[in-house]
């Protein structure tokens, strides 16, 4: 079976709810109302060399809140039995404090009393997936951690406490902004906990190859990898530079090369994979995706 076939590997986008997609993902004329209620199915189906592209999706709108069991019974309705969904966990579990913003209002700036409640992750977080019995297609959990002024020992420590009260039912991903995090301590609290580390290509984080040396390896049965924007480059000029994301803008050569050295490694050892390239990192997720598979297929 050639790699890019793999059962291991899972290709996806950041979100599947992109109407600019239309004519190339999307053929199905949709109301603009519907539209993110409905389209799901159809990204499943998308086909690139005669086999299914996305076998995963990540889920950026739970990070803004939990999902409720409606919407994950709706996903259900739409989704071919091996297919996964990467949620990201809701930001009160993942902030330390909340930033100067407005959407924040007079918590902005203030410390969060909710960071790392493991009740709360439980109670909140997973009961919508048990009761709309969606676990047999739950990806790994995305817990992402923007940069904090915490140290190395104090995060690590919260981290340690936090996943000891989880339950073992569900995966657990841990993406960090933070690059003085990436060694012995953090290594150490995911390999105990059977958490895996998020690869992230992203503004200020080091390349994939430099994250690999550091963690020194794989920390768990599965490795999450997210392509999200060029390395250097902010957030808002990111957007700028891809939008309408119709198109590549720039082939990011150094990143493809090094998502594909990880894949092959991750592979080799028998683990499985979520790969989940953001339309801001080259303009176009899905041809990103595709170029991937390319690459592995050489």
């Amino acid at each position: 079976m050639a790699l890019s076939l793999s059962p291991l590997i899972r290709f996806g986008t950041s979100t599947w709810t992109y109407e600019g997609w239309q004519g190339q993902v999307y053929t199905r004329q949709y109301a603009k109302s519907t539209f993110a209620r409905e389209c799901l199915g159809e990204y499943c189906q998308y086909q690139y060399q005669g086999e299914p592209l996305f076998r995963t999706v990540g889920n950026d709108s739970t990070y803004y809140r939990p999902p409720t069991t409606n919407q994950l019974q709706r996903y259900l309705n739409q989704i071919p039995e091996d297919f996964e969904m990467c949620c990201k966990v809701w930001e009160e579990i993942t902030i330390p404090s909340y930033a100067k913003q407005a959407r924040y209002g007079a918590r902005a700036g203030q410390s969060n009393p909710r960071f790392l409640d493991a009740k709360l992750f439980n109670e909140l977080v997973l009961t919508p997936y048990r009761e709309a019995k969606f676990e047999p297609h739950t990806g790994p959990f995305l817990f992402e951690f923007q940069r904090h002024g915490l140290s190395t020992d104090k995060f690590c420590s919260r981290l340690d406490r936090f996943f000891l009260q989880l339950p073992r039912e569900f995966r657990y991903a841990v993406e960090v902004r933070n690059p003085g995090l990436l060694g012995l301590s953090y290594l150490q609290v995911l390999s105990q906990h059977g958490v895996a580390h998020v690869y992230n290509h992203w503004s200020a984080m080091p390349p994939f190859a430099e994250q690999h040396t550091r963690m020194q390896g794989f920390t768990e049965v599965f490795t999450v990898l997210r392509l999200l924007t060029p390395l250097m480059l902010s957030y808002e000029a990111s957007k700028k530079r891809a939008e309408p994301y119709t198109k590549i803008v720039e082939e990011l050569l150094q990143m493809r090369r090094e998502t594909v050295h990880v894949m092959r490694q991750a592979v080799s050892e028998g683990r499985h994979e979520y790969v989940l390239v953001n339309k801001r990192a080259e303009g176009n997720a899905p041809l990103t995706v595709q170029a991937l598979s390319e690459l592995l297929r050489d």
